[in-house]
């Protein structure tokens, strides 16, 4: 491994490259890479070549560079948290085809909720949430759900550290907000009204998993008005007990009279049941694709 860069890896320079990239920064050229990462012109250059060569990184016509298709195909092949999207799906469709607003699926990640789906309806109310973006674990009602749930070393952490305000409602003290989480960890639920957004509320109830843990938030952002918001709360609650319940069933061994058609594919891929028995038979298993131009082994 390379020793340059205070002694860090390789790899994790790499990474610091590719976290460079943002949302509202996709198309960055070598001198704002080497800027934002803060690694020198010539160290990221080089890495910049690994990285093309290996097809994280794309670079375009026009000399800017961009994260890589391969960086998506290998995300879809996790269990994880693109797994879970897939198992949410549907559930999360039936939500939005009754309220017209915003539904999103979001997860634990440091200190924010990072969001792995939102489905909108154009004339929706403001929503700040994006797919692949992240938001304050005390300013969100997903993220109120995710952190009254979690251990007790995250919650010191989030407590410990300044509670940023978005909007003159956001829970800026440390002693406001143990009070709000135990509330929600008690009923089950959290409604956030104008957080982030005067306009808008959030509403988010917990997904567990096969042990029984919360692993993911269902949530809604809909105008924060005098509309009654406990039919939300029980919607949500239908959609995250039957996604807890997918988990569960896709968790148990094959041989399990309840588990999911399809078995550890029902993780990674949403499809009929008869598709699931498919692509599970021993015949019709594939393995991944080399990548472009490495030879078989």
């Amino acid at each position: 491994m390379a020793r340059a860069s205070a002694g860090r890896s390789t790899l994790s320079r790499q990474l610091q490259l590719l976290d460079a990239f943002s949302i509202d920064a996709p198309f960055l050229t070598l001198s704002e890479l080497s800027r934002r990462s803060g690694l020198p012109v010539g160290t990221t250059h080089a890495l910049l070549a690994d990285l093309e060569e290996q097809r994280l990184v794309e670079r375009g016509a026009d000399r800017t560079y961009r994260l890589g298709i391969r960086l998506w195909e290998l995300a879809c092949r996790t269990p994880g948290a693109l797994g879970l999207r897939e198992i949410a799906m549907p559930h999360l469709q039936e939500v939005h085809g009754v309220i017209h607003q915003h539904v999103q699926l979001g997860i634990l990640s440091g200190g924010d909720v990072l969001f792995l789906e939102r489905l909108s309806s154009r004339d929706a109310v403001v929503n700040a949430t994006i797919i692949g973006g992240r938001l304050p674990l005390h300013a969100s009602a997903a993220g109120l759900v995710l952190l009254a749930d979690a251990d007790a070393g995250t919650r010191d952490e989030v407590l410990a550290r300044p509670l940023r305000s978005l909007t003159d409602a956001t829970i800026t003290d440390a002693a406001g907000l143990r009070r709000v989480l135990h509330r929600v960890r008690a009923q089950g639920f959290a409604v956030a009204d104008g957080y982030i957004h005067p306009s808008a509320r959030g509403i988010a109830v917990p997904i567990t998993g096969a042990a029984g843990e919360t692993v993911a938030s269902v949530g809604a952002v809909v105008p924060n008005d005098d509309a009654p918001w406990v039919p939300l709360v029980d919607q949500l609650r239908t959609a995250a007990g039957r996604i807890s319940a997918a988990l569960r069933s896709a968790a148990l061994p094959q041989s399990h009279p309840e588990a999911s058609p399809g078995g550890r594919y029902r993780t990674l891929v949403n499809s009929s049941d008869e598709s699931m028995q498919y692509l599970a038979g021993p015949a019709n298993r594939r393995q991944p694709h080399s990548p472009a131009g490495a030879a078989p082994r």
